[in-house]
């Protein structure tokens, strides 16, 4: 298989490069760039030394029309621009930005703040929710890979919206993220004299994952809902945590709602139930693909805490984006990517 990646220095393409070196079926990889053609990629990022020496290339839409496979992993507002071109060429195209989650251009532009992707492209791309949406997956041009907390935040609640047994009318999500979440471009908000020491709420009420989260529940458990949503940036290099509370449908119990889980992931090698957990940690999940999920009733309150974790550069971005490669390509889900965790 021939991949090529066009945003290979920022965290998610180094995550790409570092599974898909090790991927049984990858022959070839390219890394492609707009600015910094020639330069020797080991030579910026010395981990890579002899592992990968190749140049960077140019975006050459006829040179990647000869690739299986391109991942793009560039800021939001790039690929709206840049895969047009590219779609039907050839390619399977996964976007890791966030250019074609949104159906509808006035939202993304809303929350955005950028010019969307053409609207029959926004309407093709497929949502790269490997658990929910296999079928979609396996035949789609291009895939746009969901956001960092909106994969670990739908992964633990859209069983239980599906199977009613949480009110989604009352949803609130509380969200924290490490550090490389906002990229590896030097900024006030992630200076080190602002993160250390220091635990912060940031886009109150504004984060732009409002509406890809809302949309995706629409779209697979056809609930029409909106969502509190607030994120935090925790001093720590990687890992999401996510936090939601709902109330309990009336009569349901902590079993059912264990039960629902299991069932609905016990084919699903990436997501781990934890059940009767008195804590849970990124550390569990750190460097790897999976994302583990647990749940408590109060019964005093009749609410529902439903916790997951994930690292939000693997399962949250390059991790997903090669399982659903992998489906794409009738794969099994797990090639290239069955990493221990690192607990430390």
């Amino acid at each position: 298989m021939k991949v090529g990646i066009i945003g290979a220095t920022g965290y998610g393409g180094l995550e790409l490069i570092r599974f898909l070196h090790t991927h049984p079926e990858v022959e070839k990889l390219e890394l492609f760039t707009s600015s910094d053609e020639g330069t020797i990629f080991s030579s910026r990022f010395g981990h890579l030394l002899t592992i990968h020496d190749d140049s960077l290339k140019k975006i050459d839409e006829d040179t990647l029309a000869s690739f299986d496979v391109v991942f793009t992993s560039t800021p939001s507002g790039v690929t709206s621009k840049l895969l047009p071109p590219l779609v039907g060429s050839g390619p399977k195209l996964i976007d890791l930005s966030g250019d074609y989650r949104l159906k509808q251009p006035e939202l993304y532009k809303e929350w955005y703040k950028k010019e969307p992707a053409p609207f029959e492209l926004l309407q093709e791309s497929v949502y790269g929710l490997t658990e929910w949406n296999e079928k979609q997956i396996k035949d789609a041009k291009i895939i746009a890979n969901p956001g960092c907390y909106p994969t670990a935040v739908l992964l633990s609640i859209l069983p239980l919206i599906k199977e009613k047994l949480i009110d989604p009318n009352y949803l609130i999500i509380d969200a924290k993220s490490g550090v490389s979440g906002a990229g590896n471009k030097p900024s006030q908000a992630t200076h080190f004299s602002e993160t250390n020491e220091n635990f912060s709420i940031y886009k109150i009420n504004e984060h732009q994952h409002i509406p890809e989260i809302e949309q995706a529940i629409q779209l697979f458990t056809d609930v029409n809902t909106t969502v509190t949503f607030n994120t935090h940036l925790v001093p720590m290099t990687r890992g999401i945590l996510s936090t939601t509370y709902a109330p309990a449908i009336t009569g349901v119990t902590e079993k059912q709602l264990n039960e629902c889980l299991v069932e609905t992931y016990k084919n699903d090698p990436f997501v781990r139930v934890i059940s009767g957990a008195s804590s849970l940690g990124t550390n569990r999940v750190k460097g790897s693909n999976f994302c583990d999920i647990s749940i408590k009733l109060d019964e005093r309150t009749n609410r529902v805490t439903i916790i997951s974790v994930i690292d939000n550069l693997v399962k949250g971005a390059a991790g997903q984006a090669i399982q659903n490669m992998n489906v794409q390509f009738g794969l099994p889900q797990t090639h290239g990517l069955n990493l221990v965790p690192l607990f430390i």
